[in-house]
């Protein structure tokens, strides 16, 4: 369990300034979840969701406004500083998957500890534990090109949680899967929650996929319209509160 509110987002602001014109991304976007769970945030394309990811991240800094994750304010961290909380403070997870071709699926979910000063023995001993976790253990030794979409995902999701991050941040990690991957994905990281092992905060547009979180936050043209908790929800449920909070 964590002291400090899981996340805390206040009055943030992003824009984009692009060849002849501003873009606004965010206009003060205001968010707080005080406890361990499941959160998704949904939203149209182009309403900001991505952006917020990011820049809960550390991946990027907002023009005004303030974010603290776990109780470490962002803004406070120089680039040294933002580079090793993203690395120990969280766990990042791209729809891409991010995996690096020539290393295999242990080596991949031990590179950041690798990268940490971490001795071998002790890194590959916990990379393999969380594969196990994720039930990639016959896997370990295959590079990503070997790997199924789902299979590549699952090692992207033990890397992040490599060292024990009280948060996992996921951007639409199921976008490049079938409904099959993605549903055991979900099932997967609803059973880290569960567990008490993490928390997560997921973006996605799919009620499929919000519909295994305890709560959803829509994001409308850079503020949130509404939030909503999911239990008693099924997906076409979801799909209708959400389009009702976007109007």
């Amino acid at each position: 369990m964590i002291d400090n509110p899981l996340l805390e987002v206040e009055q943030v602001t992003k824009t984009y300034h692009l060849p002849g014109q501003d873009v606004p991304a965010l206009r003060g976007v205001d968010l707080r979840i005080e406890s361990p769970g499941f959160y998704a945030i949904m939203g149209p394309s182009g309403s900001g969701k991505s952006t917020l990811m990011h820049l809960c991240a550390a991946m990027d800094a907002p023009d005004t406004g303030s974010i603290r994750v776990a109780g470490t304010e962002l803004s406070e961290l120089d680039e040294a500083g933002r580079t090793n909380f993203r690395r120990r403070g969280m766990g990042i997870v791209f729809q891409q998957f991010n995996l690096v071709p020539t290393l295999t699926a242990l080596d991949n979910v031990a590179l950041p500890a690798l990268l940490d000063g971490e001795a071998e023995s002790s890194r590959n001993a916990r990379a393999m534990k969380l594969l196990i976790e994720m039930g990639l253990e016959d896997r370990a030794n295959h590079r990503p090109d070997a790997l199924s979409g789902g299979e590549r995902q699952r090692v992207a999701i033990a890397r992040s949680r490599i060292f024990n991050p009280p948060v996992l941040f996921a951007d639409e990690p199921t976008g490049n899967l079938d409904s099959v991957s993605g549903t055991r994905l979900l099932q997967q990281l609803r059973g880290l929650v569960d567990e008490g092992q993490t928390s997560v905060v997921m973006v996605t547009h799919e009620p499929e996929a919000a519909v295994h979180c305890d709560h959803i936050f829509v994001l409308r043209d850079g503020q949130f319209s509404e939030d909503f908790p999911v239990e008693g929800i099924d997906a076409a449920g979801v799909a209708t509160r959400v389009q009702l909070a976007l109007g």
